[in-house]
């Protein structure tokens, strides 16, 4: 895949950046009592929720600054290594490249909310019945940028374990 071909997945990230960010202002312009707003009955809601912490709201309980550039400094390291990964990388497939775009987004996304508020606004929030231990609570709240974060490493997944047979079945079938 060249590099023009691979940079064209850009278009995945800045419309994950420009849809998490829009979906997170209008939730953010929100009046408090506004929440939760029931989308589906005991399925899904609309919340505003904060997360300083990390996924799942790991690490949650122990906001402070210190933390906070941990966080934003680590990030922007992933950034630059998923970038890197994109645009430097020689042989990389299709799928590959959509996940890796789509993790771009969702991590630069987050960055974000927590350089501009110190702490990840979600407002997402499904009720997944069929797990025993989802009985009552909902499964933890999420965003655009978490699901395009889900979604480019099940690409990425799938890449990895189903890709590299494809590339090397071509390759024998090639051969004389």
């Amino acid at each position: 895949m060249t590099l023009s071909s691979r940079l064209r997945f850009l278009w995945f990230t800045l419309a994950v950046v420009l849809l998490d960010r829009a979906t997170k202002a209008w939730i953010e312009s929100r009046p408090a009592d506004h929440f939760p707003y029931t989308v589906i009955r005991n399925f899904f809601n609309l919340v505003d929720s904060r997360n300083p912490g990390i996924a799942f709201s790991f690490l949650a309980g122990l906001s402070s600054p210190a933390l906070r550039a941990i966080l934003v400094g680590g990030s922007l390291i992933i950034i630059a290594v998923i970038t890197w990964l994109l645009v430097a990388s020689r042989s990389i497939s299709t799928l590959n490249a959509a996940g890796l775009a789509l993790l771009l987004g969702g991590a630069t996304g987050n960055v974000t909310d927590r350089i501009l508020h110190g702490a990840v606004t979600d407002f997402l929030e499904v009720y997944l019945h069929f797990l025993p231990w989802q009985t009552f609570n909902p499964w933890p709240a999420f965003n655009v940028a978490d699901s395009a974060i889900t979604i480019g490493a099940i690409f990425i997944l799938l890449d990895v374990l189903f890709g590299s047979r494809r590339e090397s079945s071509h390759a024998n079938s090639r051969t004389p």
